[in-house]
């Protein structure tokens, strides 16, 4: 479907203050810039000082286990929850004071769901593409069937999965300049996994921007350019996919022809060091270079350098004081 670079539109949900199509110019504007956010629930600290910039026509992922403060975060970019301090800019807008217009470029999956159990889901979503110039029924039957989504069931009926189907489907429906998508995939079966990634493509190929929310670090490792990680309501890396992944603790393994050297312990980055005789092993965070530099010119047999995973820099990045997490007795209420 052709694309028009500049023309706004409308959110992907119906909801109060979500109004009408106007064109904006959104060619050379940023499309998401959060600086110093900060939400509070009384006592509570969700969201504690968030800083990130989103660059046009990329894939931004937004990762973190639930009760990190993600969608607190993406509530506040949508005015659907005021910050307590901060600033939140989208296509350089304030949310607070043009939040209709912004809500007319942008597409927004909900992490938790509520829709209307009353219709079917060819009536909620022919009900959304009504309020889009560029609305193509064609396109509704197109997603339908990629997704195997029976049209004419009422949504009460639908599993939770189907009504999940149904919500993507509602982001996908136009050309949005900006989707924000909370967990898009909680309750899609890998197929389907599959497939939502392949309109995450297909989106960004057309020049669309997508923000992606997600605790899936599988499917954020295949289609972002860059990503930034929460924790407790801190960012705590961010970057490309790349070089978060060379956060990530390597297992390096290297078999000498004689006894291994004990002088590798001061290789920066390398920790934890074992020797065996022939075999040393350690552990690697950061660039392989340093390694490679020390080996150069021994007697080395073999050597093993484990590929860097992003579940592994996550998880790494994971290991903070209990000070960095918030109560138990607080998740329920700040929970994302």
């Amino acid at each position: 479907m052709g694309r028009k670079r500049g023309r706004a539109q409308v959110a992907c949900e119906p909801a109060a203050g979500w109004s009408t199509l106007e064109t904006v110019n959104t060619a050379t504007v940023e499309p998401l810039r959060i600086a110093g956010l900060v939400k509070d629930y009384g006592r509570v600290h969700a969201v504690r000082g968030i800083d990130l910039e989103v660059r046009a026509g990329e894939v931004f992922g937004f990762v973190g286990p639930n009760g990190a403060g993600k969608s607190t975060t993406i509530r506040c970019v949508l005015d659907l929850l005021h910050p307590t301090a901060g600033e939140v800019r989208v296509f350089g807008r304030d949310p607070q004071l043009e939040g209709a217009s912004i809500r007319e470029q942008v597409a927004y999956i909900p992490g938790e769901l509520r829709l209307p159990e009353r219709l079917t889901g060819r009536q909620f979503l022919t009900s959304i593409g009504r309020l889009r110039r560029r609305f193509d029924r064609s396109r509704l039957e197109e997603l339908a069937a990629r997704f195997k989504l029976d049209l004419d069931r009422n949504i009460r009926n639908l599993s939770s999965g189907n009504r999940r189907k149904v919500s993507v489907l509602s982001a996908f429906l136009s050309d949005a300049d900006l989707l924000i998508l909370d967990e898009p995939t909680s309750g899609l079966d890998p197929l389907m996994q599959h497939e939502f990634l392949q309109l995450v493509r297909e989106r960004k190929a057309a020049g669309a921007t997508v923000f992606l929310s997600s605790h899936i670090l599988s499917e954020v490792q295949s289609v972002a350019d860059r990503l930034a990680v929460l924790r407790a309501g801190r960012i705590v890396a961010q970057g490309t996919v790349n070089e978060v992944r060379g956060l990530a603790r390597q297992r390096v393994e290297v078999w000498f022809e004689t006894d291994a050297p004990a002088g590798l312990v001061q290789v920066p980055g390398l920790g934890e060091p074992q020797v065996d005789g022939r075999r040393f092993t350690a552990v690697l965070t950061g660039p392989a270079r340093p390694l490679i530099d020390a080996l150069a010119g021994m007697p080395i047999d073999s050597i093993l350098i484990e590929e860097p995973d992003l579940e592994e820099a996550f998880l790494g990045l994971y290991e903070a004081s209990d000070d960095d997490e918030l109560p138990d007795d607080a998740r329920g209420e700040a929970r994302s």
